[in-house]
C-alpha cells in the first residue's frame, strides 16, 4: 500500500487557521483521489474533503464549505488542507487517505494528526 504521512496538526484558538499536509510515497495509481477525513473520540469517522489527482476537482463536506480548501502539489505528491475560521466542533484526528476518484473506496490511510480548537 501507499504510505501516507500527515503533518501540521496542533492546538489553535477558535477563529484561527491551520494547514495540514499529507505526503504519499511507495506506490502509484493510474486514477485516484486524495482525501481528508476526521474522527472525534467516540464518534464515526467522517468525510471532510477530497481532490481528484488528475484534474484537481475538489469536493467538500457541507460542514466545512467556505472555510476549508483542499489543494495538491503533484511534484511533491502532497495534498494540503487549509483550515480557516476553525471552530471547537472541528476538533478531531484528521486522516489523509488515497481513494478512487469518486471517493467511495479507500485504498490507504495515514495515521492521523490531532487538531484541537479551543473556545
Amino acid at each position: 500500500q501507499v504510505q501516507l504521512v500527515e503533518s501540521g496538526g496542533g492546538l489553535v484558538q477558535a477563529g484561527g487557521s491551520l494547514r495540514l499536509s499529507c505526503t504519499a510515497s511507495g506506490r502509484t495509481f493510474s486514477s485516484y483521489a486524495m482525501a481528508w477525513f476526521r474522527q472525534a473520540p467516540g464518534k464515526a469517522r467522517e468525510f471532510v474533503a477530497r481532490i481528484n489527482w488528475s484534474n484537481g476537482s475538489g469536493y467538500y463536506a457541507d460542514s466545512v464549505k467556505g472555510r476549508f480548501t483542499i489543494s495538491r502539489d503533484n511534484a511533491k505528491n502532497t495534498v494540503y488542507l487549509q483550515m480557516n475560521s476553525l471552530e471547537p466542533d472541528d476538533t478531531a484526528v484528521y486522516y489523509c487517505a488515497v481513494t478512487n476518484p469518486s471517493g467511495n473506496l479507500i485504498y490507504s490511510w495515514g495515521r492521523g494528526t490531532q487538531v484541537t480548537v479551543s473556545s
